[in-house]
Order: C-alpha cells, then structure tokens, then sequence
C-alpha cells in the first residue's frame, strides 16, 4: 500500500437536501415547545403582547422560562430580568466560534446574532465545510424563530382561553421544558461524544454550573435570586478556561 493510498482528504460535502432535512427537523420540533412558553408565561401574569414580545425579542427559550418562571414564583422582575440576561450569555461562546466557521458579511451579523442559540449553533458545527454550516444555520433559524413565535401566540392565546394553567396541569410544562433545555445544552447536540469531549466545552459546563448553583441556593434565597447566583457561572467558566490556557 502506497503513501499515497493511505492519506485523506477534506470530508467529501454534505448534500444540500440532507442539511436542510437536519435543520427543519430541528427547527420544527424544538419550535413547537414555544407552546409551551406561551401557556407557562400566561400562568406566570404575562400578557399576550408581552409573552409574544419576549419570543420575538428575546428568543432564547431557557432564558425566556426562567424570566417568567422567577416573575410567577414572585420574583423581582428586575432580578427575574437580569438572570434571563446572564443565563443567555452562554450565548456568547457561541457566536465566538460560528463567527470564524460562518464568516458572514458585516452587514449580516447583526441580523444573524438573534439567531445564535443551542440548536443553530448545534446544527451548523455539525456540518463539514462552511456552505453547509450557513446553510444548516439559516434554515435551522427561520424554521425555528418562525414555529417558536406562532406557536407560542397560540399557548399564550389558549391559555387565556382555558383559564388558571395550573387548574389543567400546565403549570408543570415549563418546567420540565425548561430542564429539557439545560439538557441539550449539556449534551451539546453530540450524543457520540464522550464526558472528556463535553468536559472540554464551556457551553454545557456552563450551563450544568448554572443549575448546580440555582438548585443549591433554591432553599435559602427568595424567588428571582437564585437565578442571579446561577448566572455567576458563565464568568466562572470563563475565568478557569482563561487559566487552563494559560498553563497549557
């Protein structure tokens, strides 16, 4: 066997047709839990206006349940506020990588930075060269911005419709979804890789930090509060990995 023979080049380029059934199968299913959102916000005191609001200004779903879960327990809107915010800084690792790998124009990225969440970020480094990562992300962003806000005007809209969520048992949907996030987060999209592969991400340690922190301080602190502790983790994160660095 020749040299020759045994070398390998670039991953051959993923058909079109399988990048945009990926992104859509994402972008679908994750975009029907806006359902969901639009119920938990309505029981937490929302309005239609507001709940719809936050889906299309916001738009990023454990953010989104955790500003209204903290509103609906009693929190501080400011608190409640402020922890949504930090909990979406993981957000900013994110868009460090997809800026090298998408290479957008200047005039597009601000345009494209709404869109920078788990499952686009999931689905365009899954791909193999650089027209299949913007391909994946754009369709895995319209699909899902789309389905997110429609469906989420139609749960804030039933919810108003059915009454009290928590006299049907949907007080308990936002919740469970809202952990159904924190666990693709710490997943990371790659169900092959191993704990070391995960370890070595600052997106789902950050996030696997995050609810550490919440649950401990959830006993001794008031309701809003324990999301603001939450959100010491992405600095945290930040600081260690700075420091493994530097050592390396």
């Amino acid at each position: 066997m020749t040299a020759s023979s045994t070398q390998t080049g670039p991953p051959p380029p993923k058909p079109r047709a399988a990048v945009v059934r990926d992104a859509l199968g994402v972008g679908i299913t994750v975009g029907l839990s806006g359902f969901v959102f639009g119920v938990t916000s309505s029981g937490a005191g929302l309005s239609v206006a507001q709940t719809c609001a936050l889906s299309l200004l916001v738009f990023t779903g454990a953010s989104q349940f955790a500003l209204v879960g903290a509103i609906g327990a009693g929190g501080a809107p400011f608190a409640a506020a402020a922890g949504a915010l930090f909990l979406g800084a993981r957000n900013a690792f994110y868009g460090l990588r997809l800026s090298q790998l998408l290479a957008l124009p200047a005039a597009v990225r601000p345009l494209a930075a709404q869109w920078v969440i788990d499952e686009t970020s999931a689905v365009a480094l899954a791909q193999p060269d650089r027209a299949a990562a913007r391909l994946g992300f754009t369709v895995t962003g319209v699909s899902l911005y789309l389905g997110w806000n429609i469906t989420t005007l139609l749960g804030a809209l039933g919810a108003s419709a059915l009454g009290d969520p928590s006299a049907w048992g949907l007080d308990a949907a936002g919740p469970a979804v809202f952990l159904a996030l924190l666990v693709s987060m710490v997943r990371g999209g790659d169900s092959r890789g191993s704990w070391r592969r995960i370890r070595e991400r600052p997106e789902p340690v950050t996030a696997f930090v995050a609810a550490v922190l919440a649950l401990a301080s959830l006993p001794f602190l008031p309701a809003g509060v324990p999301i603001l502790v939450a959100a010491l983790a992405a600095p945290a994160v930040l600081v260690v990995n700075r420091r493994r660095r530097d050592l390396s």
